[in-house]
């Protein structure tokens, strides 16, 4: 089915600026969820004001105009606007974080603004967790190549994962204990084993923060996490959503002690929260001091 709209809120009736943006062209509208999405984009030019973002700096330089359209572009409320309004540009995601790994932007707001991201590979390609379903998005991954596999990390970022796996005739993978939030994924892993998805990606199962929760980790390098491990920026460490653990924080920590066990990797992906790439040997280190700091099994 062809793309329609981009899945956002669209009038701009009564949404009022919030009284935390400094003032120019660009502003945050009191509709913002608090999803942190444009905050990890431009965290310079960003900054939470009762549990809301707001514009702490205009954009003076090309690059920060581009990463404020970037910015305006994630955000899954549409909240983060211009006056006066221009052209939104379309070619600004996929962006590439490292490595034939990108970020796909468009946030959706059936995910809590959660990030989707595309994975570039010769075996085929993969989209872990769901962006909107938008026409300049479906366009450009078309271009890459297309989605051979759709990955899902639990129920709460499913959003428009089935409309991209009809549109490219992909699998979709999820866990059987989230798999009531997919009925059309075609691939339902069950128990504790991590599975093979192509060669070089695997499933992992950690449980916790859902009980179907499970991470992807790429070549050994960079683990897709959902909402079940995220790169702190006040911290700056792992760090897991305790507030939002769903089902229970003490089988996530058995989960994330024996993926600290079993498996290495130099960067993290979440749903909710910042990605970062370090060491092998530094994230490793940060795992298992997390683990610690939760009670190790």
């Amino acid at each position: 089915m062809p793309p329609e709209g981009d899945g956002r809120p669209t009038d701009p009736r009564g949404t009022d600026p919030h009284p935390g943006n400094v003032p120019g062209a660009w502003f945050v509208d009191e509709r913002c969820i608090d999803c942190d999405a444009v905050r990890q984009i431009a965290p310079d030019l960003f900054d939470r004001v009762d549990r809301q973002s707001v514009v702490s700096r205009q954009p003076d330089t090309p690059e920060d105009e581009e990463r404020m359209w970037r910015a305006a572009l994630a955000c899954p409320t549409n909240s983060v606007r211009r006056s006066p309004p221009l052209p939104r540009p379309r070619d600004l995601y996929p962006h590439e974080f490292a490595g034939d790994v990108w970020y796909c932007g468009h946030n959706s707001p059936d995910s809590y603004g959660a990030n989707a991201f595309l994975a570039v590979r010769p075996e085929g390609n993969v989209l872990v967790d769901s962006p909107r379903f938008v026409r300049p998005l479906v366009e450009r991954i078309e271009a890459m190549g297309g989605i051979d596999h759709v990955l899902l990390t639990h129920r709460d970022d499913v959003a428009d994962a089935d409309r991209f796996a009809e549109r490219f005739g992909a699998r979709v993978w999820i866990h059987r204990e989230d798999a009531d939030a997919a009925p059309f994924a075609t691939d339902v892993v069950d128990g504790q084993d991590p599975v093979v998805v192509q060669p070089g990606l695997q499933l992992i199962p950690c449980a916790g923060h859902t009980r179907g929760s499970v991470l992807f980790l790429l070549d050994d390098r960079f683990l897709f996490t959902g909402d079940s491990l995220y790169w702190s920026r006040t911290h700056q460490d792992l760090a897991v959503h305790v507030r939002q653990t769903w089902y229970s924080l003490e089988v996530q920590r058995d989960s994330l002690a024996r993926v600290a066990r079993e498996h290495r990797f130099s960067a993290v992906l979440a749903g909710h929260g910042s990605r970062h790439e370090t060491t092998v040997d530094d994230m490793h280190r940060r795992l298992v001091a997390l683990v610690d700091r939760l009670g190790a099994p």
